[in-house]
């Protein structure tokens, strides 16, 4: 008898991951078993539902956000580094229709209890790796915020962008990204100095 090939969680969440990129919030479990090329049930017996896979890839997207945006410094450093890891953690949205399927799938998870509790977990991750990489730039970013406190900033514009530019793909997403992240950052970049109020002459 010929022994099944083992199914790792690995491939079967990748190839969910493929999905909701094609279809968005409305993929079935059959859709991401044809794209594994395994039986539904080998997808319900491991996660139980389509409720339950998404649990299973939000909690790995947790555990990766971290290992893929420190893996991404190396690649450059100062503040280029702040832009560089925000714009490799959303490189795979620069196409309109994966942006825009993968945000609707964002907004179903966020009217989901235990999704949303997840999200604010990959968000924390997200934001605790940016954090690290402005601490190390404190150098040349002199009128930055707290390191937290910037690294929520710098999320929020990243979020803020990849929403606005799938509505309105113009150029690419990365492109727009990077110009949107030093744009803020150019700001930080200035002396202290002048971000005190002006005195008026006597």
């Amino acid at each position: 008898m010929v022994r099944p090939r083992h199914i790792t969680d690995e491939r079967l969440l990748t190839a969910a991951g493929r999905v909701v990129s094609r279809l968005g919030p409305s993929f079935t479990l059959a859709d991401v078993a044809a794209e594994a090329q395994v039986a539904v049930g080998t997808l319900a017996q491991r996660f139980g539902s389509k409720h339950g896979l998404l649990v299973a890839m939000t909690r790995a997207a947790v555990d990766n956000v971290r290992g893929q945006m420190r893996g991404s410094v190396s690649d450059a450093g100062g503040a280029d580094a702040v832009v560089h890891v925000l714009v490799a953690a959303y490189a795979p949205l620069d196409d309109a229709a994966t942006a825009a399927n993968n945000l609707a799938q964002l907004a179903a998870d966020l009217a989901d209890d235990e999704l949303r509790g997840l999200m604010a977990e990959f968000y924390a991750a997200m934001e605790a790796e940016v954090a690290a990489v402005i601490r190390l730039a404190a150098g040349v970013l002199p009128g930055a915020p707290p390191a937290p406190v910037a690294a929520r900033i710098l999320t929020a514009v990243a979020d803020g962008t990849a929403i606005h530019w799938s509505a309105r793909p113009e150029g690419g997403l990365c492109d727009r990204m990077r110009a949107d992240l030093a744009t803020v950052l150019a700001g930080w970049r200035a002396p202290e100095a002048q971000h005190e109020p002006r005195r008026r002459a006597i």
